[in-house]
């Protein structure tokens, strides 16, 4: 696989492992339980992509995954040594790059797998939203992608993009920065405005 796409997984990785710990820290685990939980973030998702693909799992197939997960697990733990008082809302802004980052690549690497570009999309989605959603539910929260607000939808407007983007025969790395910029900003914008796709409505009369 070439270097774009697995420098973007390591810088995935990173940021969800990041992620993982700041709820770690929130919900006040020892060592053990940071690992676990920065680990499933930073891997859970792409785990499971792997097992639905029926390829040899990443983390397992190189083990620099691992290696960046527990590098960027301390970076949060010892920037709270320093300053204890950590600007929490950083967790969202991670939690929204790292998702951003994991869907595309899991478009990428369903496409390089030869799937279809809906069965990369869905890949890309479910590799952006499954370790965070892990995360969640260990730590007995409401996970971000049943809260209402745009998630995985953000995840699907980013494969959308993506798949546009290749039609007019862009290069990989712009199909991957467009998608990656799309999935953004949706994310951050409905952390702002709280955008919502709502279904059933509360209409009592």
């Amino acid at each position: 696989m070439f270097d774009w796409f697995h420098w973007l997984n390591l810088a995935g990785v990173a940021v969800c492992a990041i992620s993982g710990t700041l709820m770690a820290y929130q919900k006040r685990m020892d060592g053990f339980g940071v690992v676990v939980l920065a680990s499933a973030t930073a891997i859970g998702g792409g785990t499971l992509r792997d097992v639905m693909l029926d390829v040899p799992v990443f983390w397992i197939a190189d083990t620099d995954y691992l290696y960046t997960t527990l590098i960027a697990a301390f970076v949060p733990i010892i920037w709270l040594r320093i300053s204890p008082r950590f600007p929490f809302h950083y967790l969202l802004i991670a939690d929204a790059f790292g998702l951003a980052l994991f869907n595309v690549v899991g478009i990428e690497k369903a496409l390089a797998n030869d799937t279809g570009m809906a069965v990369a999309v869905a890949m890309g989605t479910i590799t952006g939203v499954f370790g965070g959603l892990l995360r969640d539910v260990i730590c007995r929260e409401v996970p971000l992608v049943l809260n209402g607000e745009l998630y995985a939808m953000t995840c699907i407007a980013g494969g959308i993009v993506y798949g546009i983007a290749l039609e007019f025969d862009l290069a990989t790395q712009w199909c991957g920065i467009a998608a990656l910029a799309t999935t953004v900003v949706f994310r951050l914008g409905a952390m702002r405005w709280h955008w919502q796709l709502p279904v059933f409505y509360n209409d009592h009369h």
